[in-house]
């Protein structure tokens, strides 16, 4: 069976825990900050997991 290739853009958007959880970053984050409460803000900038029903497809990208 041939190497499985990692999906580069995948890896370059989501991490693997040491547990095994997959996580992202949140949208909404990157520009028009002016009209967001710092609390908003701060929220967006933490990042969260990704749903167990997505996570199946986005291990297949990272080939792990």
């Amino acid at each position: 069976m041939p190497k499985m290739k990692t999906n580069r853009g995948a890896a370059k958007r989501f991490k693997v825990r040491p547990s095994g959880r997959i996580v992202r970053a949140r949208s909404n984050h990157s520009h028009i900050l002016t009209k967001k409460d710092p609390k908003r803000k701060r929220r967006l900038c933490e990042l969260t997991e990704v749903h167990d029903s997505d996570a199946p497809m986005v291990r297949r990208m990272l080939a792990k």
